[in-house]
């Protein structure tokens, strides 16, 4: 269980008691002035007319303190907070996400003009990390096409030479086959992230078996292992009843499976393991691979995001957030347990039936 700091205290008004007790002195000082200068003057004997034109020209200095006392209270209070908020937001607007508001008050005497600047320094520092997001997302993208279109052009050219043996000619042409379906992949990729993080996607839940799904999704990679000689193992029930939407559990355990094999040596070992607790069901795919570090496990559900760097396994990066929007749709979890050189696992946990006809 998680402890949250305490919260500071906020004061009601953003203007100081003093400057209320200090008004309030001054309109008791002003009224008993007024009552003294009206006997003072009848002791003198001052003629009516006199006495009118001093009492008034008292209340017109009365009433001009009392104004620049408002006026002051007004721009020491509430005007300069909002010019220097609206300076800012005039900042950002321009593009700088390096503006920066210091509170007016230390964090004992904070008030809401206090709070206001520091939901205004979240929201710029928010739209910094936005805005550095999406120029890594651009950047990302144009290298992930540019790779399958360079390749696309380059073995294209070497097609229009005539005295090509039709043996490499026909590996030409599935190199171009290969490019243009890691492009379309990418591409598709891209679409189903952003219907889902723009929840353009509704889930369409329906009770299925999930074992025979994971079945259905393992077969497919039956060349795989075999080609590279992985021992695979699966441990399921014979049933699991659970409440999702199949297309798009299929796409989890599709990503899930199709990174284990390709990380895993030849020769390795992947294992699809399933089984049913009190808290859910749950789905683990292990791999012998080459393992992740704590850093990488920190960012493989970021778009783009690959381990590897260099670029020399097949994928996008969009694999495992595709495989987490998914889940978070779902009210489910994931779990990674990794270490370098001694392989991943990779941990989905559904709601039980249950649970889920109850919500």
């Amino acid at each position: 269980m998680s402890m949250q700091a305490a919260q500071p205290r906020i004061r009601a008004s953003f203007v100081p008691r003093y400057i209320y007790l200090m008004t309030l002195g001054m309109l008791l000082g002003v009224g008993g002035i007024h009552a003294g200068l009206i006997v003072g003057l009848t002791r003198w004997h001052v003629s009516e007319l006199w006495m009118v034109h001093i009492v008034l020209a008292y209340w017109l200095l009365a009433s001009l303190a009392l104004t620049m006392l408002t006026r002051w209270q007004l721009t020491q209070y509430y005007e300069r907070p909002v010019k220097q908020i609206a300076a800012a937001a005039s900042q950002v607007a321009q593009g700088d996400f390096s503006v920066y508001l210091a509170p007016l008050h230390t964090p004992d005497r904070l008030d809401y003009v206090d709070v206001l600047i520091q939901d205004f320094n979240r929201m710029v520092e928010s739209l910094g990390s936005i805005e550095t997001l999406k120029t890594e997302f651009f950047s990302n993208v144009s290298h992930e096409i540019k790779t399958p279109l360079a390749v696309i052009l380059s073995t294209a050219e070497l097609l229009q030479k005539e005295d090509i043996p039709p043996a490499r000619r026909q590996e030409y042409v599935q190199t171009i086959i290969d490019a243009s379906k890691r492009l379309n992949t990418l591409i598709s990729d891209i679409l189903k992230l952003n219907k889902l993080e723009k929840q353009a996607i509704c889930p369409q839940r329906e009770t299925y078996d999930l074992c025979a799904q994971l079945c259905d999704c393992a077969l497919p990679f039956e060349s795989a292992w075999e080609r590279k000689g992985i021992d695979f193992g699966a441990d399921l029930e014979d049933s699991a009843p659970v409440s999702a939407d199949r297309g798009l559990m299929d796409l989890v355990w599709t990503n899930l499976l199709s990174n284990a094999f390709k990380f895993t040596p030849e020769g390795g070992r992947v294992t699809l393991r399933q089984w049913t607790a009190e808290d859910g069901v749950h789905v683990s795919v292990t791999d012998s691979g080459c393992g992740m570090d704590e850093e990488t496990q920190r960012h493989i559900f970021d778009k783009f995001y690959q381990g590897d760097t260099s670029h020399a396994t097949e994928g996008n990066g969009l694999g495992l957030a595709l495989v987490y929007r998914i889940l978070n749709l779902m009210d489910a979890g994931i779990e990674v347990r990794s270490r370098p050189g001694e392989g991943s696992v990779f941990t989905v946990t559904l709601p039980a039936q249950g649970k889920e006809e109850r919500a």
